[in-house]
C-alpha cells in the first residue's frame, strides 16, 4: 500500500502580523512550522503504515525553504519527500494550487506506485478554507471523506476504509473504497516523537524536488497567478474585544454553588438563553 500525505509550511499565527497599508499577511521575518492538522494527517498515515506496512510519500508545494518541512516529517517517520517548488506557482489560490498538487501526485504514482490513500491536514492555518483537500479529490476522482477524527478499519484486499467523521450533531460511522482523499482532525491522534533514527536519516534524505515540467504539468495557465480566479479584497485581524472578563469570586465555594453562580451569570447577560435551552430539552 501506497499513501501520500499533503503537507503545508506555514507561517506561526501566533506572530503573523497584517500590513497596515496593503492589508496583506507580512511573512518576512516570522518564523515557520509546519501547518498543526497535517501533522494529523501524517500520524494517521504513519500509524497504517505501522499496521499494514505501507510506504508513506509526504508532499508539499512551495518555496525552497520549504524542504526544512519536509524534512521535519520524515524525522517523524516519513519514508519519502517530494518537493514542488517553481516560481511559476507564486500567487495560487485554492483552484490552483490543487491542480499542481493533483498534477504532483499523478507523478508520484508513476514513479512509486498509485496511492490507495491521501492525506491532508482538514485546512492550513494560513488560509482556512479547507478547500484543497477536496480539490486534489475532485480532480484525481477519489472518493472523498471530510473532517475525520478517526481511521477504524483498513481492508487492502476489499479495497475499504471505515472511518468516523465528525458532524453537525454527531458522529458518523462511514465505510468508503479506495483509493481515497482524507482529510484529518485536530485530536484524531497523539502526534508521536521522532526517533533518534528517523532524526538521522532525515538530516542526510534526499529531497525529490519538481518544478511544474517535472511534475507532469503543461498548462501553465492552470498555474500561479494566471490560473487563480480569486482575489483577496482584504485581509485584517479581528478588533480587540472592547468587553473585559469578568471575575467571580471562587473563594469558600462548592463546585456545585460555583457551577450555579456561572449559569445565573449567564443568564444574566444573555436572557433569551434559558428560554431557547429549555425549549431544546422540550423537543421543540
Amino acid at each position: 500500500m501506497h499513501i501520500v500525505v499533503c503537507i503545508k509550511q506555514v507561517p506561526d499565527s501566533a506572530q503573523i502580523r497584517v500590513h497596515p497599508v496593503t492589508n496583506t499577511i507580512m511573512r518576512q521575518g516570522v518564523p515557520t512550522i509546519v501547518n498543526p492538522y497535517d501533522l494529523f494527517a501524517l500520524e494517521s498515515a504513519l500509524e497504517l503504515r505501522d499496521k499494514l506496512g505501507a510506504e508513506v510519500t509526504v508532499l508539499t508545494m512551495g518555496p525552497p525553504m520549504a524542504e526544512d518541512t519536509l524534512r521535519k516529517a520524515l524525522g517523524f517517520g516519513a519514508d519519502r519527500a517530494v518537493l514542488l517548488t517553481d516560481r511559476a506557482f507564486a500567487g495560487s489560490d485554492t483552484l490552483a494550487t490543487s491542480f499542481a498538487l493533483a498534477q504532483a501526485i499523478r507523478r508520484i504514482g508513476e514513479e512509486w506506485g498509485v496511492p490507495e490513500i491521501v492525506f491532508t491536514g482538514k485546512q492550513t492555518i494560513d488560509g482556512d478554507t479547507a478547500q484543497v483537500g477536496p480539490g486534489i479529490a475532485r480532480r484525481l476522482g477519489l472518493n472523498q471523506v471530510t473532517y475525520v477524527s478517526a481511521i477504524t478499519e483498513v481492508d487492502p484486499a476489499a479495497g475499504t476504509i471505515a472511518l468516523q467523521r465528525r458532524a453537525e450533531g454527531g458522529v458518523q460511522e462511514l465505510t468508503t473504497r479506495l483509493p481515497a482523499l482524507i482529510t484529518m482532525l485536530e485530536g484524531s491522534s497523539e502526534v508521536r516523537r521522532g526517533s533518534l533514527p528517523d532524526a538521522l536519516r532525515a538530516a542526510r534524505a534526499q529531497i525529490v524536488v519538481w518544478n511544474a515540467a517535472q511534475s507532469g504539468i503543461t498548462d501553465m495557465a492552470k498555474t500561479g497567478l494566471r490560473g487563480s480566479p480569486t482575489v483577496v479584497k482584504r485581509v485584517f485581524a479581528p478588533p480587540a474585544r472592547a468587553e473585559k472578563a469578568e471575575l467571580i469570586d471562587t473563594t469558600a465555594k462548592s463546585h456545585a454553588d460555583l457551577a450555579e453562580a456561572l449559569i445565573v451569570r449567564l443568564y444574566d447577560r444573555r436572557p433569551a438563553l434559558e428560554t431557547d435551552l429549555l425549549r431544546m430539552a422540550a423537543g421543540y
